[in-house]
């Protein structure tokens, strides 16, 4: 009924989506949706400097954009500038180094749309198996971290007086976020993978009472938006990547009419600290 290349891009896809929902959230809670943006142009840098050393290109991406995130939190202890005007500064140097760095290498051609608007129709098994195994190991640091990180964004003073360490929770979240870039980078691209960790949380977020049922929520609706996505895609004869954030637009704006009744707030609603 499908093709292979179909039937690989929804497992994928919906391996990926159920990793973002629960990041996602935490992303809206703590409003770090410019953090998200920042590591993800940082993407670009990696690929780049795969290409010029001929280094693995996961690896490459995850190790830049885990820098990225160290030296932000470096900066923002010197407090030399505000948060945003640090991750405004990161976010267009590091994708400018990385587009200067392409330029430069005339040897090699290269698909700059593939990695800024990915190509999950390219994906084949050790792709599913590199998204599933690491979403798996996401999912499980994500469960462990569950506690001090929902504290800490909460009220981050009370976390610390209990012990929780939230600045170390918050380190890990960001190498996971990292993690998460370098796997998704191929799915829905560099310049999308922010949209992906977003929509489908803020979406979750009008129906969930608790903080577990919206990780829960936002990873089912990102699964939702990559099977209509895909399938729009492939009606309409759309690039892949938008098509599956165009999908889960379309949910968000469903989720906001009268009719989607709100059936509760997460506890962490009010609260959050900005990266």
């Amino acid at each position: 009924m499908f093709d292979d290349f179909f039937l690989r891009a929804v497992v994928a896809g919906v391996g990926l989506a159920l990793t973002t929902g629960p990041l996602g959230c935490f992303i809206i809670w703590r409003r770090m949706a410019y953090f998200g943006d920042t590591i993800s142009h940082s993407a670009l840098l990696g690929v780049a400097l795969s290409l010029l050393f001929q280094l693995n290109l996961i690896l490459s991406v995850f190790a830049v954009a885990a820098a990225v995130s160290i030296l932000l939190l470096f900066l923002q202890r010197r407090q030399a500038l505000s948060a945003d005007a640090l991750l405004g500064i990161l976010s267009y140097a590091t994708l400018a180094i990385g587009l200067v760095i392409v330029a430069f290498m005339s040897w090699i051609r290269i698909d700059l749309i593939a990695f800024l608007f990915g190509d999950i129709l390219a994906v084949n098994r050790l792709d599913i198996a590199l998204i599933w195994g690491g979403g798996i190991l996401v999912l499980a640091a994500i469960t462990w971290l569950w506690r001090p990180l929902l504290a800490s964004t909460v009220n981050p003073e009370l976390a610390e007086a209990e012990g929780l360490q939230p600045e170390r929770a918050k380190l890990f979240f960001m190498l996971l976020m990292a993690v998460v870039i370098a796997i998704a980078m191929k799915i829905v691209g560099i310049l999308l993978i922010t949209a992906l960790l977003i929509i489908p949380a803020a979406t979750a977020r009008r129906f969930a009472a608790t903080p577990e049922m919206m990780a829960v929520f936002a990873s089912l609706i990102g699964a939702v938006a990559v099977v209509g996505g895909l399938f729009g895609s492939l009606r309409y004869d759309t690039p892949s990547g938008p098509s599956i954030v165009v999908a889960a637009l379309v949910l968000f704006i469903i989720s906001l009419l009268p009719l989607a009744r709100r059936v509760g707030a997460p506890a962490t609603q009010h609260g959050g600290q900005g990266s």
